[in-house]
C-alpha cells in the first residue's frame, strides 16, 4: 500500500513539472512573439515617418504626377489606421506597391534621381524594409513555434488549461509582395 502511494505521488510530482516546464514555454514563446510584433511596430512606424519626407522631395520634382502621389498618401493612411495582424499585412501591402509606383516615378526625372535627399530616403526606406522583413521573419518562426506547441499533444491540454491561444502570422497578400520593392536607377 506504501509503495503504490509512493508510486502515485512520484506520478502527480512529475505531471507537476512537465506542466510548470511546459506552460513556462508557452509563456516564454508568447513574450517572443509580442516582441517580434512589437519590432515590426517599430519598424513600421519608421517606414511610415519616411514617407512624408520621400513623398515632399518628390513632389517638388514631379508636382502634375497628383495620382501617384495621392496614392502613396492613402495607403499610408490604411496602413498606420490598420490593426490586427491580417488588416496589418494587407494595408501594408497596399503601402508596398503604392512606394513601388513612386519610386518608379522617379525613372520619368532624372533630377530626381540625382537628388541627394531622394538618394539617401531611398537608402533609408530600403534599410528600413530589409528591418521589417528580418522582424517579420523573426515573429512568424516565433507564432510557428507557439502553434505548433499549442496544437500537438500533450501540450496541448497544458495550453488549454491556460488558455493560451494560436497567433496569426504576419504575411503580406501574396508572394510576389515578400521582396523589397527594387528600382533601379
Amino acid at each position: 500500500m506504501t509503495a503504490a502511494i509512493i508510486v502515485l505521488a512520484a506520478v502527480v510530482v512529475l505531471l507537476g513539472i512537465y506542466a510548470v516546464v511546459t506552460y513556462n514555454r508557452l509563456v516564454s514563446l508568447s513574450v517572443s512573439a509580442d516582441e517580434g510584433e512589437s519590432e515590426i511596430d517599430v519598424q513600421l512606424r519608421r517606414r511610415h515617418d519616411l514617407i512624408p519626407n520621400l513623398i515632399e522631395t518628390v513632389k517638388g520634382y514631379a508636382a502634375h504626377e497628383r495620382g501617384t502621389l495621392g496614392e502613396v498618401v492613402r495607403a499610408r493612411g490604411a496602413a498606420v489606421q490598420a490593426s490586427g495582424t491580417a488588416e496589418r499585412a494587407e494595408a501594408e501591402s497596399g503601402l508596398t506597391r503604392a512606394l513601388g509606383g513612386l519610386l518608379a516615378l522617379a525613372e520619368s526625372y532624372p533630377d530626381l534621381k540625382a537628388d541627394g535627399n531622394f538618394l539617401e530616403l531611398q537608402r533609408e526606406l530600403t534599410a528600413t524594409e530589409d528591418r521589417i522583413q528580418a522582424a517579420r521573419r523573426f515573429y512568424n518562426d516565433t507564432v510557428q513555434a507557439l502553434n505548433t506547441k499549442i496544437r500537438t499533444f500533450p501540450p496541448n491540454l497544458v495550453a488549454g488549461i491556460f488558455k493560451f491561444g494560436q497567433r496569426d502570422f504576419f504575411e503580406l497578400e501574396d508572394s510576389s509582395q515578400a521582396a523589397v520593392p527594387s528600382v533601379s536607377f
